[in-house]
Formats: C-alpha cells, structure tokens, sequence
C-alpha cells in the first residue's frame, strides 16, 4: 500500500472525500516529522511507537574505492510494532 492506497482507504472507511482524506494523511505525517525532529515520540495505542535515536559514528566503505570513510553520528527515525499490531499480522 502506497500513500495514495491509504488515502483511498481513509476515504471509503471515514465517507470523507478524498481531499479531506488527503489533508488528514498528510497532517499526520507532518505531526509526525515535526515531533521527531524536536526529540519527543509518538505513541499511539494498538500501532506502536515512532521514536528518533541517535546512530553512533562509524567508519564505512566507499563502495567505488574501497577506502574507508568516516560516518557522522546522527538522529534516524525508529518504529516500534505496539503488541496488538504484532500479534494482529501474526
């Protein structure tokens, strides 16, 4: 399912038009990104947790050379499965 299956999907379940269902999924990943990038989660209950974490540094290849590169440490967005949505797709 891609963004555009999820908006037709909003539509048919809530009766909105599509639109309305448009804004809707588009505000929720806004509110999403805008919360990560300020270090807070989001939690919903039933789905999981959307969190930011931070990666240590590491040395990497440059896959053309070979040569080892330095990766700098960053935040990187995570997911954690709820036990309801792990026990659902099981």
């Amino acid at each position: 399912m891609n963004k555009s299956d999820l908006i037709d999907a909003m539509r048919d379940a809530t009766g909105v038009t599509r639109a309305d269902a448009e804004r809707a999924v588009d505000a929720f990943i806004n509110i999403v990104t805008d919360t990560l990038k300020k270090g807070d989660q989001v939690s919903i209950a039933g789905l999981g947790i959307f969190e930011a974490k931070m990666r240590a540094a590491r040395t990497g290849r440059n896959p053309r050379t070979g040569e080892a590169i330095q990766i700098k440490a960053m935040r990187v967005p995570k997911f954690r499965a709820a036990k309801a949505l792990k026990d659902a797709v099981k």
